[in-house]
């Protein structure tokens, strides 16, 4: 069972007194949570990222300063390049933008963490669903979906033929006879497309991995599409287990018309963990939680996620009419509806439900009842393994780690060793060969 480990999403988590008091920039708590995360077998540990300081226009969510919204952190790859020296064996995976960054400049900085970490580095492969990164690059307004979409293909096609610039053999280094590298074993990519044109090639040898593991997390029809060609783990949005399955079973029945082994690609749903030594335990730690939302900022957070104002509708009614088209990540949109329908929640219950994982599946209860739900939908084929988030910062990774992975390994469903150096071992993917693109 794949694993990832986000970290503190819960919108109130911050606030709760078993929570870290100090954790903007810095680094000896990172280094705690790549070490406790790594204790715990963990495949990936996972940063999100972001270009603008977000909510600004929107003085309430602004005032939350949720660590959600990333008002202050770490550079992700630069942060990842410092754990890498304090970790041996759990994946090193960042989130960058192919709509604001050039793909020699991005190919070169994973390298370099693929280096660094001994063959750990992973790319989580976003366009961008923020509309307020545009005015930090000189746009006045986001790039339409259909341009994002198709520069991220182009991105990701030239980074592939950039980490395949040089033979792994290519530098001999020979002191005899003076021959640093061998010039038949390096290659240009000379590509010229619609977004780029780069010739190549990348100034730094290959990835120990021979290619980061990438990761992406469009769930439209040309977001499944991506994975199924290129992806080799992508998280999905489900609220149910039936939602997981649905998804799951589609993606996967998409590979084999691009000639690939359904097993190559590792589905994780965001599932965001509440677990106590007892079933009162962890439901006195969601009701703390819970309470420490003001509703202003349930619903103002549940506007972002629906992509409506709600603030004008009655708390204890039904959500409004949430069909048609928006900008944005329009997968939570519909999976808030579809899970509002389902269940007749008011907004006020439906904040309740989604804003604390913020968009996860919500597992509550002792060890034993979060390892039968985990267990449930892996061997339901409802995913491959979780993003796992953490609503308290450390309390909730050490809890986890503690009592939650003890009881996945009694069942034989998470591993006890890691199996390899590199996070392609651990996560059973195949090393890409080489491809040949000049005669």
């Amino acid at each position: 069972m794949t694993s990832l480990i986000g970290l503190g999403s819960h919108l109130a988590g911050w606030r709760h007194r078993d929570a870290w008091s100090a954790t903007t920039m810095s680094l000896p708590n990172a280094i705690h949570i790549a070490k406790t995360a790594e204790r715990g077998k963990f495949d990936m540990l996972f940063l999100a990222d972001g270009n603008a300081v977000r909510q600004m226009d929107d003085p309430i969510l602004f005032a939350a300063t949720s660590r959600s919204d990333r008002p202050a952190a770490f550079e992700p790859l630069t942060l990842l390049a410092a754990l890498s020296q304090h970790t041996s064996h759990i994946g090193l995976f960042a989130t960058a933008t192919t709509t604001y960054d050039e793909p020699y400049l991005l190919a070169r900085r994973f390298a370099s963490l693929d280096h660094l970490s001994g063959g750990r580095a992973c790319w989580n492969i976003v366009t961008g669903s923020y509309p307020g990164d545009s005015v930090n690059f000189g746009r006045a307004t986001h790039v339409p979906r259909a341009e994002r979409s198709a520069r991220a293909r182009e991105f990701g096609e030239i980074c592939k033929g950039r980490w395949e610039s040089w033979a792994e053999d290519a530098f001999i280094e020979d002191k005899a006879t003076g021959r640093f590298l061998d010039p038949a074993k390096v290659q240009r990519l000379d590509h010229v497309g619609k977004h780029f044109s780069v010739q190549g090639p990348l100034n730094i040898a290959r990835p120990i991995q021979g290619c980061p593991v990438l990761c992406t997390a469009g769930q439209s029809e040309e977001g499944r599409e991506l994975a199924a060609e290129h992806g080799e783990a992508i998280f999905s949005v489900a609220f149910t287990k039936a939602e997981a399955q649905a998804f799951y079973a589609d993606l996967k029945g998409r590979m084999p018309k691009f000639g690939r082994d359904p097993g190559q690609l590792k589905i994780m749903p965001g599932v965001t963990i509440y677990v106590g030594r007892s079933e009162a335990e962890a439901d006195e730690q969601y009701r703390e939680l819970q309470e420490l939302i003001l509703p202003e900022l349930g619903v103002a957070y549940l506007s972002k996620y629906c992509r409506m104002d709600l603030s004008g509708y009655p708390l204890d009614g039904p959500l409004p009419d949430l069909s048609g088209e928006v900008e944005g990540v329009a997968s939570y949109r519909k999976s808030i509806a579809e899970l509002a329908e389902t269940e007749n929640l008011t907004i006020r219950q439906t904040y309740e439900r989604v804003v604390p994982s913020l968009g996860h599946v919500l597992f509550k209860g002792n060890p034993v009842q979060i390892a039968d739900q985990m267990e449930d939908w892996y061997r339901g084929q409802a995913c491959d393994g979780f993003n796992v988030d953490m609503p308290v910062v450390p309390r909730s990774l050490n809890d986890f780690v503690e009592l939650v992975v003890p009881e996945l390994q009694r069942r034989g469903i998470f591993r006890t060793e890691y199996a390899g150096g590199t996070l392609r071992e651990t996560m059973g993917l195949a090393r890409p060969a080489r491809k040949l693109r000049h005669g």
